[in-house]
């Protein structure tokens, strides 16, 4: 089976479907390797988003 990797990427949770033809081309092309990098990213990227939000959503009540 050969590897698909729009289909990785969209499993991680990437927005390929919002994309352009002509850009899901270019990522279609992508070895796993280069998926797993993107993937590792965007895991990195989450983690540091998911913080911030906590952090946001603290409530300080004065009275």
């Amino acid at each position: 089976m050969t590897f698909d990797a729009l289909a990785a990427l969209r499993q991680a949770g990437n927005p390929v479907d919002l994309l352009t033809a002509a850009q899901r081309d270019v990522l279609a092309e992508l070895t796993e390797q280069e998926v797993g990098v993107l993937n590792s990213v965007k895991q990195r990227l989450d983690s540091v988003s998911d913080a911030e939000v906590e952090g946001h959503s603290l409530v300080i009540k004065i009275a």
